[in-house]
């Protein structure tokens, strides 16, 4: 056995030390005391790194979130159920989602009706 050890040092035959076939041990990858994977900044770190004082005041930041308006339209929710409403009755003014809340919007009374209607802010007398 010791003759072998010697044959392999005269030849220089070293091993790797990690094998690429074989799966690498998080004690092997991450030694004691070494961090493990990736630390996330919070806000107020990213806020003291970044000198966000010395930029113009107009320039979009994390400091200033002000935006200019919104390109697309905005989206229109049913009155009743909170689902993207597609839909307007001709009658009461209130949006809804499909044929059944349109059933039960049907069926509400008037005072009910305005009631929808105030919470959008489009309380309209109805006829």
């Amino acid at each position: 056995m010791m003759m072998m050890e010697a044959e392999v040092i005269e030849a220089e035959m070293v091993l790797p030390p990690h094998l690429s076939f074989k799966k690498i041990q998080m004690y092997e990858k991450y030694p004691k005391g070494q961090a493990r994977g990736r630390h996330w900044k919070h806000l107020k770190q990213i806020l003291q790194a970044e000198n966000y004082q010395n930029y113009p005041p107009n320039e979009p930041n994390y400091v200033n979130i002000e935006s200019p308006p919104s390109m697309y339209p905005a989206k229109k929710y049913c009155d009743l159920t909170g689902f993207e409403a597609p839909y307007v009755d001709p009658k009461t003014k209130l949006r809804y989602a499909n044929a059944d809340v349109f059933r039960q919007l049907r069926s509400l009374p008037n005072d009910y009706v305005q009631r929808y209607l105030a919470l959008r802010n489009a309380a309209v007398v109805l006829r």
